[in-house]
C-alpha cells in the first residue's frame, strides 16, 4: 500500500537527515522531491499546492524541540498534514440511532459494491454486535443477487429474496418493512452500477434514497482506489447528485500510488470511512488518516495490526497454550496455529510493514516468497502428521518419517529438515518464556511489555503495548508476554 509514495518521501528526507536546523535552503530540495512525489501519486494538484505551503509554512515557523532532531521535527510536521489532508480521524457510520438503519451501497461496475455489502454485514455484525438484513437491489445485474447471496451463507447474515422485476425503491421498501418484522438493526442495500456515471444511473439511486428518506440512510460510495483522480471525480459527481454520508476505497492493497486517499476528502469535504484490502470478508479497515500517514513515511501501524491480531486466537486458546509454554511444551499443533494465524493476518510482507521502519529494511532483504512459501510446504507436512505426532514429535521414528513424507508429497529429508527446525524453535520459545517470567525484562530499547520502533531514525517514541487476550481482563501474560499476536 502506497509502496511508491513511501519510498519517495523516505528519499527526500535526506536533505533535512542530520541538519543542525531547519531552514528554507535545506528544506527547499525536500518539499520539491515531495511535491514531484505527491503529483507522481496522482494527487490533485490543488491538494499538492496547498500541502507543500502549509508543510512550508510550519517547518520555518515551528522552534526545533531541545534534544529533537530537526529532520524528525520535519517529518513530524510532514505526518500531522498529511492525517488532516485525509481527514484528521476515523468517522465510522453513525449507529447510535433506533434501528432501522438503511445503509445504501452505491457506485459504478467493477468497484467491489457487493463484496464490499458482504464485508460490511460481517464488521458490523461481530464487531458491533448488530442484526443485518443484506438486500440485492441490482436490477440490471442479476447475478449480483447471487452474489450476495452467497456471501449472505458464508458469513452466517440474513437476506432479502428481491424480486428484481420490481423497482430498487420498492424493493428497498419491501426490505425495510421485512427487516422491522425480524427486528434487525441494519439493512444493507446494494444498488445497481453502471460503467460510468449517468444521468439514469443517478436518477434512479435518487429515487431509492427520497423513498425511504424518513430514515436519513447512511450513502456510501465504493470507489477503486486505483484509479486514482477518477475516483475522486466519481466521488464528486456522485456527492454533487445524492450527497454521500461516506466513502469506501477498495482494493488499497494494490495501490501504490495513494492519489484517491490523499485528495478525496480535501476535494468533496466527504469522510472516507472504510478501505478495503483484499478478496476475503475480513479484509475491511477503518480508515484511520492518522495511522495511514504513519505507513506512508514508514514509522508502522502497531495499532493496527494489534487490532487485526485481536479474535485471531480465542482468549482460551491463548491461556491453554501459555500453560502449555510456561511448563516448557511447545507443540508443532501450537506452531500451526500460530502460523494460520499469520496467515489470516496477511502476507509477511503487509504485516512487517506495520512495523516502524520495516519499509527500508525490506527493500533491503527483497523478496519474501521464498519464506511464505517455506511456511506453505512446513503446513502441508504438519497437516500429514498424526495427532499424537503433533502433541509430541519426539515419537517420531524412521517409519513415521516416511509416513509423513509419502502423504504430503515431500522427501524424508524435507521432513527431517522440519522436524530439526522445529527442534531449535522448541528451545528459542523455552528460553523466552524463562526470560518473560516475572514481566518483561529490562532489554536496552524496551520498556515494560512495550514494542520499540525499529526505525532507523532515533527519538522515536515507543509504540503502545500490546493488549491482552480479547475480554480477558484478568492482568494475565499470554503467551508473547503481555498480550499476544
Amino acid at each position: 500500500m502506497f509502496d511508491t509514495l513511501s519510498d519517495k518521501f523516505i528519499d527526500a528526507f535526506r536533505h533535512v537527515r542530520g541538519k543542525s536546523k531547519i531552514s528554507e535552503e535545506n528544506i527547499e530540495e525536500t518539499l520539491k522531491d515531495v511535491r514531484t512525489a505527491l503529483l507522481e501519486a496522482d494527487v490533485n494538484f490543488k491538494v499538492v499546492k496547498e500541502f507543500v505551503n502549509v508543510v512550508k509554512e510550519k517547518a520555518l515557523g515551528e522552534k526545533v524541540a531541545r534534544g529533537v532532531n530537526p529532520g524528525e521535527q520535519f517529518v513530524k510536521i510532514m505526518h500531522d498534514e498529511l492525517a488532516h489532508m485525509m481527514g484528521e480521524a476515523n468517522e465510522e457510520i453513525n449507529l447510535n440511532r433506533p434501528p432501522v438503519i438503511p445503509i445504501l451501497v452505491v457506485g459504478l461496475n467493477g468497484q467491489g459494491k457487493t463484496t464490499f455489502s458482504g464485508k460490511l454485514a460481517r464488521h458490523l455484525m461481530e464487531k458491533k454486535k448488530k442484526s443485518i438484513l443484506l438486500v440485492p437491489a441490482d436490477t440490471f445485474r442479476p447475478a449480483a443477487k447471487d452474489q450476495l447471496i452467497t456471501l449472505a451463507k458464508s458469513i452466517g447474515v440474513e437476506w432479502f429474496d428481491s424480486d428484481l422485476k420490481m423497482h430498487p425503491k420498492d424493493i428497498a421498501l419491501r426490505a425495510l418493512e421485512e427487516a422491522a418484522k425480524l427486528h434487525k438493526d441494519i439493512v444493507i442495500i446494494d444498488t445497481a452500477g453502471r460503467l460510468h456515471v449517468d444521468a439514469d444511473l443517478m436518477e434512479q439511486i435518487k429515487e431509492v434514497k427520497q423513498a425511504i428518506a424518513a430514515l436519513n440512510p447512511e450513502v456510501l460510495l465504493v470507489a477503486d482506489a486505483m484509479t486514482g483522480q477518477e475516483a475522486v471525480n466519481v466521488a464528486k459527481s456522485f456527492h454533487e447528485a445524492i450527497t454521500l454520508t461516506g466513502v469506501v476505497l477498495s482494493k488499497m492493497d494494490s495501490d501504490a500510488r495513494g492519489g484517491a486517499a490523499l485528495s478525496l476528502k480535501y476535494v468533496t469535504g466527504v469522510p472516507i470511512r472504510y478501505i478495503s484490502t483484499g478478496e476475503k470478508m475480513q479484509d475491511l479497515e477503518l480508515f484511520h488518516p492518522d495511522r495511514l500517514a504513519k505507513r506512508i513515511l514508514d514509522m508502522g501501524d502497531v495499532l493496527s495490526l494489534v487490532e487485526k491480531a485481536e479474535g485471531m486466537m480465542e482468549e482460551k486458546e491463548a491461556l491453554r497454550m501459555m500453560k502449555n509454554m510456561e511448563r516448557g511444551k511447545f507443540t508443532v499443533d501450537d506452531f500451526l496455529k500460530q502460523m494460520n494465524m499469520i496467515s489470516n493476518l496477511g502476507s509477511m510482507g503487509s504485516i512487517l510493514k506495520m512495523l516502524p521502519g520495516m519499509g527500508q529494511v525490506m527493500k533491503q532483504v527483497g523478496d519474501l516468497s521464498p519464506a511464505e512459501n517455506e511456511m506453505k510446504k512446513m503446513k502441508v507436512i504438519i497437516s500429514s502428521m498424526t495427532k499424537k505426532e503433533r502433541e509430541d514429535y519426539k515419537i517420531m521414528k524412521e517409519s513415521h518419517i516416511k509416513r509423513v513424507a509419502s502423504g504430503s508429497g515431500t522427501s524424508i529429508q524435507s521432513v527431517q529438515d522440519f522436524l530439526a527446525k522445529f527442534r531449535q524453535m522448541e528451545k528459542m520459545m523455552g528460553s523466552m518464556m524463562s526470560m518473560f517470567k516475572g514481566g518483561m525484562p529490562g532489554f536496552p530499547g524496551m520498556g515494560d511489555g512495550g514494542m520499540p520502533e525499529m526505525g532507523a531514525r532515533k527519538g522515536f517514541r515507543q509504540a503502545p503495548s500490546m493488549p491482552g487476550p480479547k475480554k480477558s481482563g484478568t492482568g494475565k501474560r499470554g503467551p508473547w508476554g503481555k498480550g499476544y499476536f
